[in-house]
């Protein structure tokens, strides 16, 4: 994954007790993320987290949803520290020490091959278009036959905001990073369907925000 500048607000982290990190928005959205996951996740099997940042989301999955085996990944490593920290304090036994892994590099979904659950959590707005199609085939590649992809964060619909904190936002991201911000509805559905994913539905959330479930074709 191409390390950025991004905004302010894009990726926001305080430090906490010991090796935590605490993050506003997982605070936010981790309740209303979580009911949305137990109303599709599969009653057991292996979840995987891509870029779970600082573990407050993974710990609140993990406990919601104990029938499956969670295993948390991020590519950085004081975050990485922040989620086993999260892990040590929750001392839930299906919840894994968090693993290194570039989810916009090739390679990695063979290495992860089996995953009835793979959840993302606001990134696609923070990469390229390039690599958000890698991540979307690796996961293809890491989805158990009948494995489910949860796809949640801010997103255009026919090219547009819904709201001028999103269009801000949006902008500010664009202004850093020509090659970053919101990708479109439209063209994530066609991304899935290229790997081989079928959108399965689409769930609104708060603040503007959707999560896409996605599986294989049949």
């Amino acid at each position: 994954m191409t390390a950025r500048s991004l905004p302010l607000t894009a990726s926001v982290a305080h430090a906490a007790e010991g090796a935590k990190l605490h993050a506003p928005s997982a605070a936010r959205n981790a309740t209303a993320i979580t009911e949305a996951l137990v109303a599709i996740a599969p009653p057991k099997g292996r979840a995987l987290e891509i870029a779970s940042g600082t573990g407050q989301h993974v710990v609140t999955f993990a406990r919601a949803l104990p029938g499956l085996i969670w295993q948390p990944t991020e590519i950085d490593a004081a975050r990485r520290a922040s989620l086993d920290a999260y892990a040590a304090e929750a001392a839930l036994p299906n919840l894994r020490p968090a693993l290194a892994l570039d989810a916009a590099a090739p390679g990695w979904g063979a290495r992860h091959a089996g995953q009835s659950l793979i959840v993302l959590i606001n990134l696609m707005h923070l990469i390229s278009t390039p690599e958000a199609r890698t991540l979307i085939a690796e996961t293809a590649q890491a989805l158990a036959p009948s494995g489910r992809f949860a796809l949640y964060g801010p997103f255009l619909r026919d090219g547009q905001t819904t709201s001028d904190g999103d269009a801000r936002f949006h902008a500010s991201l664009i202004a850093q990073d020509p090659a970053i911000g919101y990708k479109d509805i439209a063209d994530v559905t066609g991304w899935l369907r290229d790997a081989g994913l079928a959108l399965a539905e689409i769930i609104d959330m708060p603040a503007n925000n959707l999560m896409l479930i996605a599986g294989r074709s049949a």
